[in-house]
């Protein structure tokens, strides 16, 4: 492509963006779209364009991993590596397509019309073997998909001219409940919360009132934040941060002149074997974006963000649609409801394959455009979030349940559940069992009684919550889904007695050391080291030394790493050594230490090769010493 072409495209995308580099994420993204990958040209046009250093373009380019700078062919194929994917054989498929399309695993064809590689999880776990082909999923690949594939790629067909079959992906919603079984219609939820608001001359008055941080008689945004205090709705994400908090917080923050509220989405739920956030939004995006106003309209943000995460790309035009439609409906935009002063819209941004970005920091981070590299804390997102503004980030299924409550009140909600852990729980259950799916269920099923409903048999483990939550062994399934006991972000993978439960640790770890983000020394080099640890237990050469220093990384990593992911790196590793320990003692060969790298073994080759074998032997000889 031309340097002017070139100059042309990243020209339209900027102005589409307002030249605005805090959308340098999504700027990255359109344009690598247009071209295939991001030309040494394109950062040259961004530079001048939008005024920011080479050097920080390329650190954001560089930080993600579905953007490019080196040419990676016409079509980018990447397997799903998540665990479930390969019980069901993406490897044996990866071997196939590259077969056919003479292609080396992880480069480029020769002709440069496509790259095979792979990526950590797709959030096509219900329905694997599955792919990304320029970002678009593919999922339920089988063999003779796989040589179709293979032969539309060498025929150069553009991707929009695939059968439509190739990406059609399914719900599968096994069990629904308030949530996958709602019907509310677009705008209920708001309606509801309007009854509780003052007159609109006072609304008016009001809304403007704090928006400038002066007193206000604001009943209805704070009787709406009342139903969500009573409702003891806790944040879906995994952490289970009481919502009303959050939101209080964020409402009573102090806001400078010219500075807004802000309301995140956080869908980029990364973590492998979750894929409820997918179907939410799929299937009742407008429940959502009704939770999603719902908290703009208690806290008085007026802009909205839904950070979805790159592997969902093939949902954007979806979702703006739904957008569009809303704001015709006057549902987002200005006076909602025509309700005077209630301002507020949603814009969509989508990520580019990290995993950390999940964190609320790191999400934010890049939503301004930033590598998405974790903040210090405090400052908490609540008084000083994106761009310094104060911001609540919560969950999909969080807003979801936050639009219900708005109709139905806190006291509804708080009635379902447990007394610890109220409303439902939307299970993300992949693995071995004979329905994968969504299942949903009020808080407090037991293990067992998902196993049961999932048609799951000869059960040996069930990993919940993704390789950063508990692996629960059979002793254990009467134990529940709750707050109280198991919380989760929704993963629920099932593991029948055939299954590794070495293989399926040492699978997570590697996740893990692919996915951090390399900004704090124990978590980068820890989470390799306990990668390489893991690799020596499988290749034969383990000892119970590697067990103490399996500990100790333990605690190097809960006590220094910068965030998240380095605190939970070893829970997969610890939990099966615990419940699962002679899937460990059958590779240990040695009861003295062993260390990882052989160097005699490594040049044994070489030295055959070069009918050098005896050098060691003359070496010692001639030196009369040890070779």
């Amino acid at each position: 492509m031309h340097t002017e072409a070139v100059a042309g495209i990243v020209d339209r995308v900027v102005t589409r963006y307002r030249r605005d580099p805090t959308c340098m994420v999504q700027i990255l993204r359109e344009v690598q779209e247009a071209c295939d990958w991001i030309p040494p040209e394109a950062i040259d046009r961004m530079q001048a364009t939008l005024g920011v250093p080479r050097t920080k373009i390329e650190g954001v380019a560089g930080f993600y991993s579905f953007f490019y700078t080196q040419p990676r062919g016409k079509y980018r194929v990447l397997f799903s590596d998540n665990i479930t994917d390969r019980m069901l054989g993406n490897k044996a498929m990866m071997d196939r397509l590259c077969s056919s399309l003479w292609v080396e695993r992880g480069k480029v064809s020769e002709d440069g019309l496509v790259s095979i590689g792979k990526t950590a999880c797709t959030g096509m776990c219900d329905q694997g073997p599955a792919m990304l082909v320029n970002n678009y999923a593919v999922a339920g690949l089988t063999a003779a998909r796989i040589d179709e594939i293979a032969e539309l790629i060498r025929n150069k067909v553009p991707l929009s001219e695939w059968p439509a079959e190739y990406f059609r992906i399914e719900d599968n919603i096994r069990r629904a409940d308030i949530l996958l079984g709602s019907d509310l219609k677009p705008g209920d939820a708001l309606l509801a919360a309007r009854a509780r608001a003052p007159s609109d001359g006072l609304m008016a008055s009001n809304m403007r009132s704090w928006r400038e941080g002066l007193p206000t008689g604001l009943s209805g945004p704070i009787s709406m934040l009342d139903e969500i205090k009573r409702s003891n709705l806790r944040g879906r994400g995994g952490a289970g941060f009481t919502t009303a908090l959050k939101w209080e917080a964020c409402r009573n923050a102090p806001l400078k002149a010219g500075l807004q509220r802000i309301v995140v989405c956080n869908a980029d739920e990364g973590e492998p074997g979750t894929f409820k956030d997918r179907v939410l939004l799929a299937k009742y995006a407008d429940l959502v974006f009704e939770g999603m106003t719902v908290a703009a309209y208690a806290v008085g943000a007026t802009r909205g963000f839904v950070y979805l995460r790159g592997e969902y790309r093939y949902m954007l035009d979806h979702l703006n649609a739904v957008l569009a439609h809303r704001r015709r409906e006057n549902l987002l935009g200005s006076n909602i409801l025509g309700i005077p002063g209630a301002d507020f819209d949603i814009e969509i941004h989508v990520g580019a394959g990290a995993y950390v970005c999940g964190e609320e920091s790191a999400l934010i981070e890049s939503l301004e455009g930033k590598r998405g590299t974790p903040r210090n804390r405090p400052p908490f997102p609540v008084t000083n979030g994106y761009l310094d503004q104060p911001t609540i980030v919560n969950n999909v299924e969080t807003f979801a349940a936050a639009a219900l409550i708005a109709l139905n009140g806190g006291d509804w909600y708080a009635g379902i559940g447990t007394r610890h852990s109220a409303g439902t729980k939307i299970l993300s259950v992949s693995g071995d069992c004979e329905r994968p799916g969504l299942y949903e269920y009020p808080f407090g099923v037991s293990i067992r009684q998902v196993l049961e409903d999932c048609g799951a048999q000869d059960t040996q483990a069930v990993q919940v919550s993704g390789p950063s939550g508990i692996c629960v062994a059979a002793d254990e399934f009467d134990r529940i889904i709750g707050f109280e006991d198991i919380p989760t972000a929704g993963a629920f993978t099932v593991f029948n007695a055939t299954r590794d439960m070495f293989q399926v640790a040492r699978n997570y770890v590697h996740f893990f050391q692919h996915e951090s983000c390399g900004f704090c020394t124990p978590c980068r080099v820890g989470t390799s080291l306990l990668k390489n640890l893991m690799d020596k237990l499988a290749n034969g050469a383990g000892s119970p030394y590697d067990f103490a220093e399996i500990e100790k990384l333990n605690q190097l990593l809960q006590s220094m790493s910068h965030c998240g992911l380095g605190h939970t790196a070893c829970n997969p590793v610890l939990d099966t050594i615990a419940k699962f320990r002679p899937a460990y003692d059958k590779r240990m060969m040695q009861q003295d230490f062993t260390p990882a790298f052989d160097l005699d073994r490594a040049l044994a080759a070489a030295r055959q090769m070069t009918g050098r074998d005896d050098a060691a032997a003359h070496l010692t000889t001639e030196t009369g010493g040890e070779a």
